[in-house]
């Protein structure tokens, strides 16, 4: 079907038409030109997108930018404190104002031809222009921006979406881990050989995790499922949650994925594209690393490393595990059809200092391992989605749900351009 599709230049309908439930997309979804156009107007242009982390920006004139598609964002520490975001586009001939993707500035200065902007987007000066020249009109173009607790939301569409459902589900979730006292620690940046989809739907499965991720099976329940959670294994699962369940109360936290296997998300139907949740570790880890201990100092309002793992997603571009130590962000840009740059960005306490607090050599492994075994698996299926001799096969009811319910959001969402 997908081939006759890619062929005969059907309708991208058509195509959505084509794809048969609890089976994989067809190919075309992987190598039609108009789709990657359609999913990123649609799916990534209309929807928020994590730019960075408030930390990233402490102090009023601090700035970084973010790229997508074309667009340069700049976001900005403004003088009250706020966040603010602009188009890194000069309103006089639209040169790009900052060249480098972070540092501090007074003011905004075009490099053509010296207009100059304040921090909060409003053209001050216009060398060489008359004096009767409307400056008001002409300030800096704003972009939709959103802080929840130290992640940093931008929007590309002309009328954003609601934003307030996202920031009360979220806020109350990441508040505890201190991402707003945060530092970052290490960023690693990937460019990964595959279609941006084939990133999310390996993350949303644990399917592979057994045979792939030898590291985060040992730290972590959810590569078990109902096929394969033995009586041992559940009595584990059962006691570990009991005890964090009494544990955390104490301390205002709760365990909110109790279930073998990995927490639903997303869900087309009602459109719910973030989610955040803690889950217990195995007996023996307080930590995402390598040993299963702390390596750095507590993060946010912890007390005590028994605080089990705390997930956020928010689609389409990020994802995070966060310790009672330090916290993993990864972020997503879709770069053509086969190609998606990542982000993998390791957070920390602000107070603590490298080379005595922590040491990136224990930092840093637990899931720079996990990531890079994930981007070679995403690289080989997109290897293999690119044979015409592909056909999607059958999603398990028991391990891969998730993806089934990724596929069908995202289809809902690309559905808008038929």
């Amino acid at each position: 079907m997908s081939s006759r599709i890619e062929s005969s230049g059907g309708s991208i309908g058509d195509l959505i038409a084509s794809r048969v439930a609890n089976r994989g997309l067809p190919r075309a979804f992987y190598h039609d030109q108009r789709v990657y156009r359609a999913e990123i107007d649609t799916v990534w242009r209309q929807g928020w997108l994590v730019a960075g982390h408030a930390c990233q920006i402490p102090e009023a004139g601090d700035y970084f930018t973010y790229e997508f598609d074309g667009d340069s964002v700049i976001v900005v520490r403004g003088d009250d404190g706020g966040i603010r975001a602009f188009y890194n586009t000069c309103r006089h001939r639209g040169t790009q104002i900052c060249t480098q993707q972070a540092g501090h500035v007074g003011r905004f200065v075009c490099p053509y031809h010296q207009w100059v902007y304040g921090r909060d987007g409003e053209l001050l000066t216009a060398r060489g222009m008359p004096d009767d020249l409307d400056r008001s009109q002409l300030g800096l173009a704003p972009a939709a921006v959103r802080e929840v607790a130290g992640l940093i939301f931008v929007s590309f569409a002309d009328e954003p979406t609601d934003f307030d459902a996202a920031q009360a589900e979220l806020e109350p979730a990441i508040v505890p881990q201190g991402l707003a006292q945060a530092k970052v620690a290490r960023t690693i940046d990937y460019v990964v050989a595959a279609n941006w989809k084939l990133v999310w739907e390996n993350n949303r499965e644990c399917y592979h995790c057994n045979a792939n991720h030898p590291q985060y099976i040992k730290a972590n329940f959810d590569h078990y499922n109902a096929d394969d959670t033995s009586g041992r294994v559940q009595t584990a699962i059962d006691a570990a949650t009991a005890r964090s369940h009494v544990k955390w109360a104490a301390c205002g936290l709760e365990v909110t994925h109790k279930q073998t296997g990995m927490t639903v998300f997303p869900d087309a139907e009602r459109d719910i594209w973030f989610a955040a949740n803690r889950t217990p570790l195995v007996d023996g880890y307080v930590s995402e690393t390598m040993t299963g201990q702390q390596v750095a100092p507590l993060m946010g309002q912890y007390a005590d490393a028994d605080v089990g793992t705390l997930r956020i997603r928010t689609l389409p571009n990020f994802w995070n595990h966060s310790s009672c130590d330090h916290s993993v962000s990864t972020q997503l840009v879709p770069t053509g059809l086969h190609q998606t740059n990542v982000r993998v960005t390791w957070l920390v306490n602000r107070e603590a200092q490298e080379g005595i607090d922590y040491k990136l050599d224990d930092l840093l492994p637990f899931w720079q391992l996990t990531s890079e075994q994930d981007w070679e698996l995403c690289a080989a299926a997109q290897r293999g989605i690119n044979s015409h001799a592909y056909r999607p096969g059958p999603l398990s009811p028991y391990k891969e749900y998730n993806v089934e319910g990724f596929l069908r959001w995202y289809l809902a969402k690309l559905q808008k351009v038929r």
